[in-house]
């Protein structure tokens, strides 16, 4: 395993200083091809290439995104042949390459109207699923003729062209709620091979040619109101939650054939939380959000390692990563919670940095951390708030236009939040409320409903509707 770090500060927000560490690949990586990256994100994530050029307050906001030092890495969940495509080039997972929903990524445009959209592209069915790519291909799923078909779709990210679509399953749909989509997972890619999740679809895995390399069932997934946890790639292993209401798991799988490897027993009760790996010391460590605690296991043989209690609300939000610790929102009215890796059993004593009160509403969004400040967006009512990272003390709460499904992402210091009727926020964390800009692309009365989150890519930025992906920029 090929392991990079900060060995201090950022000193240049353009210049990423880092240090490489080479081990030999464990037992887990024996098979493995190309080199896995284990890669410690900066609240603040620069562009490689091109520096920008920044005004007073932009300067401020790099400053304060500079100041967090990561001590500890967080297991990007793919395989990879160079770190700048990484870098730069690809989101290959929900959350972005790191996870942590930042993005390297220069010139993406801070204000856009309709009138910015380069393409945009009717896409077949419905579907929730934020759009990954590599490279110049694009992959969402989508759920048509009112669920009885799951479908892989491919796009080219130049010109908004559809190359292929691939049906996935075909059969009786499940119940979901009005909220959910039978397409809500994201997909994840590691360059060579694309996997999807659909619940009671299936799990499915397509090369680059929409070819099917393995696919199969897991299951009834029983609950009303579907499913919606992405899959990640660690190392040769696919990781995919199985929360549900007849029978809750954690599943490891072999990447290159579906074959489970490890399958490992959760809380009984529906969740849609998309797991994380962190690495603690020489442990590799899932950390999951749940319903009732936060639950971390062994990447190896996914065996429980330790757990936090004190969450309520089917811990909907995927874990985020800030300095040396990690931090939870419960989805529902109830304490957020910064703890660290790590330790073995009940850590709740031990490892809980910091709690603090969330209530009334629904949390759904997943949260972001920029440098000293912790962003948090709301779907009821639609509110964005700030907190101290170190603390978690509440700095301001402002009512925004319309309510958060999607999570908010970071690039260049800047935060970028989508509502559900695509008005997309530009807040720069700080100690007060700053509103930069308020985006949209959708006409008014459009019946169109965002529930992905954006993603950046090469100058521009992706938004994803129900049914339509636009692409915003140049």
């Amino acid at each position: 395993m090929t392991r990079i770090s900060f060995d201090k500060p950022l000193v240049n927000p353009v210049a990423l200083r880092c240090r490489f560490m080479v081990e030999p690949a464990g037992p887990r990586d024996q098979n493995a091809t190309g080199r896995t990256f284990a890669f410690v994100p900066s609240e603040y994530q620069p562009p490689l290439k091109k520096q920008l050029t920044l005004h007073e307050k932009d300067e401020q906001a790099m400053h304060e995104a500079k100041k967090t030092v990561i001590q500890f890495t967080i297991v990007l969940a793919i395989t990879l042949a160079s770190l700048p495509l990484l870098a730069e080039n690809n989101w290959p997972q929900w959350r972005g390459p790191a996870g942590n929903g930042h993005s390297s990524v220069a010139d993406v445009p801070v204000r856009w109207s309709a009138d910015s959209v380069a393409w945009k592209t009717e896409l077949p069915g419905r579907g929730q699923s934020t759009p990954i790519y590599w490279e110049n291909k694009l992959f969402v799923t989508s759920s048509l003729d009112d669920g009885s078909k799951r479908a892989l779709v491919c796009i080219d990210l130049k010109t908004g062209k559809i190359l292929w679509q691939k049906t996935c399953w075909e059969g009786t749909a499940e119940k979901t709620h009005s909220m959910n989509n039978r397409a809500s997972a994201t997909c994840v890619t590691d360059g060579k091979r694309i996997v999807s999740f659909f619940g009671h679809g299936g799990i499915h895995c397509h090369d680059f040619e929409g070819n099917v390399i393995w696919s199969r069932q897991l299951g009834e997934f029983g609950g009303p109101w579907g499913t919606a946890s992405s899959p990640i790639i660690a190392g040769k292993l696919v990781i995919q939650n199985c929360d549900a209401d007849d029978e809750a798991c954690l599943l490891g799988l072999e990447l290159e054939t579906g074959k489970t490897v490890w399958k490992t027993k959760r809380e009984t009760i529906r969740g849609w939380s998309t797991p994380i790996v962190v690495q603690t010391g020489d442990r590799s460590e899932i950390v999951l959000n749940g319903n009732s605690s936060i639950n971390a296991y062994n990447l190896s043989d996914g065996k429980p390692l330790w757990h936090v209690t004190g969450t309520t609300g089917r811990g909907t939000p995927t874990v985020t990563p800030a300095r040396d610790f990690l931090v939870a929102v419960s989805g529902r009215s109830g304490d957020m919670i910064a703890m660290r890796p790590g330790g073995q059993g009940d850590v709740t004593n031990s490892h809980v940095v910091w709690r603090s009160a969330r209530r009334g509403g629904r949390d759904l969004p997943s949260p972001i951390v920029v440098g000293d400040y912790l962003i948090v967006t709301r779907l009821r009512p639609g509110l964005a708030s700030c907190y101290d990272v170190a603390t978690g003390k509440e700095l301001w709460t402002q009512r925004m236009e319309g309510g958060f499904s999607s999570s908010p992402i970071a690039v260049n210091g800047l935060v970028y939040a989508t509502d559900e009727s695509g008005t997309t926020s530009v807040i720069r964390p700080g100690k007060t409320f700053e509103l930069l800009a308020t985006n949209r692309v959708a006409k008014d009365g459009s019946s169109e409903i965002f529930r992905a989150s954006p993603t950046p890519v090469q100058g521009r930025m992706l938004l994803r509707s129900d049914t339509t992906l636009y692409c915003i920029g140049k």
